[in-house]
């Protein structure tokens, strides 16, 4: 149960942050209890929640990357909410179930040397952002566009955000998120535990 009293869409007064709230529970995935949460600040719903949407209608990097970036910044953060809901997405794009619960070790299963690179990208952007290499740009650029690299640093920077507010506002996994994360294999010992 969350911090603070999760919002339905008719309490929403503004029109365009109410719309947000319906398009991002409609279009966006399991993700309705952030949502609810964030209507408490209408400016937050439409101008974040709104990115998230805009990105996915403009996509400039492949799911199979910012899937990856994603359950690698959410394991460095210990964010169940985040791994749960993201981790049957890496299912989605060909990944053995497991490999969300084993991205941080050495070497992943059924990842190639690209997969590696992004996943170490977003443990950099995560744990060492200040220190980044010019070298890491140079290797970026052999496989993503200058774009591609900009969307997987907001991308894996903006995880690290979300890792945080839902950890603080303690939100619940929706059930229909807990059915997916568990029906790809996803099994609730390999996140951290709720306090």
């Amino acid at each position: 149960m969350p911090r603070v009293r999760e919002l339905a869409a008719e309490e929403i007064q503004d029109p365009e942050a109410r719309e947000i709230y319906h398009r991002f529970a409609r279009d966006y995935g399991p993700f309705l209890n952030q949502v609810k949460v964030f209507a408490h600040r209408p400016p937050a719903l439409k101008h974040i929640m709104g990115l998230l949407l805009d990105l996915a209608d403009e996509v400039v990097l492949p799911k199979r990357y910012l899937e990856i970036a994603l359950v690698t910044v959410s394991q460095l953060n210990a964010c169940t909410y985040c791994v749960a809901h993201h981790a049957p997405r890496m299912t989605d794009q060909g990944f053995a179930p497991d490999a969300a619960a084993h991205i941080l070790d050495p070497e992943v299963p059924g990842f190639d040397a690209v997969d590696h690179m992004v996943r170490d990208f977003a443990r950099e952007v995560t744990e060492n952002f200040q220190y980044i290499r010019d070298d890491t740009f140079d290797k970026l650029r052999v496989h993503f566009s200058e774009e591609q690299i900009v969307e997987l640093t907001l991308r894996s920077a903006l995880c690290g955000f979300f890792n945080r507010f839902n950890d603080v506002m303690q939100l619940s996994i929706e059930d229909s998120a807990m059915v997916e994360f568990t029906d790809k294999g996803g099994e609730i010992a390999h996140l951290p535990a709720a306090e």
